[in-house]
């Protein structure tokens, strides 16, 4: 199961770089909504894209644990 970690944010406080934890594989903002937003990878599982005033934002889909949402 993919999990991905936050790894920078911009000065207002979006998350613009992620790794996913299992391959350390490191993906920006865009890259990591396209993979989301394709629907076959494994990203698209776990994580949806919310829309907001700051455009397209990566979130975990609830399911009871705070274990393994984004970080």
């Amino acid at each position: 199961m993919a999990t991905v970690k936050a790894i920078h944010q911009t000065n207002t406080g979006k998350n613009d770089l992620f790794i996913n934890t299992g391959n350390h594989h490191k993906m920006t903002l865009n890259q990591f909504v396209k993979k989301i937003e394709s629907g076959k990878s494994v990203y698209s599982d776990r994580y949806y894209i919310k829309h907001d005033s700051s455009g397209k934002t990566p979130v975990s889909k609830p399911n009871g644990s705070k274990k393994d949402n984004l970080e």
